[in-house]
């Protein structure tokens, strides 16, 4: 078996959403000093790759911590947009793979957009879902949750995010910033997204990685 990571490194200067802060490690105990080593970690929840619940958007939506451990692991299938025309990933495209999409817990969608992780264009002109797009995705009922190698699922421009609250109001959980999508080599494989279990949680980083067979 062959585990690929999808995972961004969490550390100070990191790629953030425009408008927070990145983490802040510091060094709290030291093995000179007090016989054991440990940092204090400050970051938001939406760190590096993690998941959105759909208590980020939705008021009364659900948190992480109200979902079983086993829900962050499936099947997995990705889709990769690298060769497709424009900026919206549409729905058109999602039903050229629909029998599959329909089968998977998990779909990944690979735009090569992580190549950008580090630079200042990351945060601008990614690739995002439609919103009829995200409507499909809805009705694809075995789906869990979606993910993608970009900052978001919705455009930097306004603060209305059609497709978070389309696909959150559906219950579909949202995973962003993932990387290293191209080295799959398979479009299908298991896949986990485990959070961590912090209580009322809107959303967390995890360790994405792929379970190739």
């Amino acid at each position: 078996m062959k585990i690929i990571d999808l995972t961004h490194t969490i550390e100070p200067g990191m790629p953030v959403y425009p408008g927070t802060e990145p983490p802040v490690i510091r060094r709290a105990n030291t093995i000179e000093t007090d016989g054991f080593l440990e940092h204090k970690i400050t970051m938001f929840s939406h760190t590096g790759t993690h998941i959105d619940a759909p208590s980020h958007i939705l008021k009364n939506g659900r948190t992480l911590d109200a979902y079983n451990a086993e829900f962050f692991i499936g099947t997995g299938y990705i889709l990769d947009t690298r060769k497709g025309n424009g900026r919206e990933i549409t729905k058109e495209l999602l039903i050229k793979h629909g029998d599959v999409i329909k089968e998977s817990d998990f779909l990944l969608i690979n735009t090569g957009w992580s190549n950008n992780w580090g630079g200042d264009t990351y945060f601008s002109s990614y690739p995002v879902l439609d919103t009829d797009a995200a409507v499909w995705l809805t009705e694809q009922t075995r789906l869990r949750g979606i993910g993608i190698d970009a900052i978001s699922f919705d455009s930097e421009t306004g603060n209305d995010f059609p497709v978070h609250n389309i696909l959150l109001g559906a219950g579909k959980l949202l995973i962003e910033n993932l990387t290293n999508l191209e080295n799959l080599g398979q479009n299908k494989f298991r896949f986990l997204c485990l959070p961590l279990k912090t209580r009322q949680a809107d959303g967390a980083p995890v360790r994405a990685v792929a379970l190739i067979e």
